[in-house]
């Protein structure tokens, strides 16, 4: 069953602001923290990912080496190891606020002038409830988090996949702020 124009709504909404945005160039990714047996899993996640949406893949990123970086932590402690963190985030105190959280992972958006994905920076706690997470299952999540902004987690399902293949129609706006682009998803979701 497709989202509705409310459930998308819902899921590009955060404080009462809609935004809904996709990446607006090629999407370099780079790994942290992972034993090579498990980086591949991660990299064909985001590979399929983003073929499935028809955007390209990078090798490098030409003002900022990679754009997609995920980090994988064996607890939120380990950020206080990461060299600039404030720099990398822009939010200072970061480290802190999730050492003393109960999440799983967090992930932020930077954003171009026109509003689409600049770049995503993801951090994972495999040290907590995702210490026994499918490796498969995991890297299509993330993968599928850093396509859009979404307010909220998301889980994969083909559902979720036509959504994102939707949001990288062409003919749409790369970065939305008015709620009625849920109405126009959701049309592309039912022809």
């Amino acid at each position: 069953m497709a989202f509705d124009q409310a459930e998308i709504q819902a899921l590009f909404t955060r404080d009462g602001r809609y935004l809904c945005a996709r990446w607006g160039r090629p999407v370099a990714p780079v790994i942290f923290g992972l034993a090579d047996e498990s980086l591949a899993v991660f990299r064909d996640a985001i590979r399929a990912t983003l073929a499935d949406a028809r955007h390209p893949l990078a090798q490098t990123d030409p003002e900022m080496g990679a754009n997609m970086l995920t980090f994988f932590l064996r607890g939120w402690q380990e950020l206080r190891d990461l060299p600039d963190l404030d720099g990398l985030t822009g939010q200072p105190g970061l480290a802190e606020r999730l050492t003393g959280s109960d999440a799983e992972q967090y992930r932020l958006f930077r954003f171009d002038p026109d509003g689409t994905i600049r770049a995503c920076i993801g951090f994972v706690n495999m040290g907590g409830r995702l210490a026994d997470a499918h490796p498969g299952l995991l890297a299509e999540t993330l993968a599928m988090r850093a396509m859009l902004s979404f307010a909220r987690d998301v889980v994969p399902s083909p559902e979720l996949a036509a959504l994102i293949r939707a949001a990288y129609d062409p003919v749409l706006p790369g970065a939305a702020t008015d709620p009625s682009h849920a109405l126009r998803l959701a049309a592309r979701l039912q022809a």
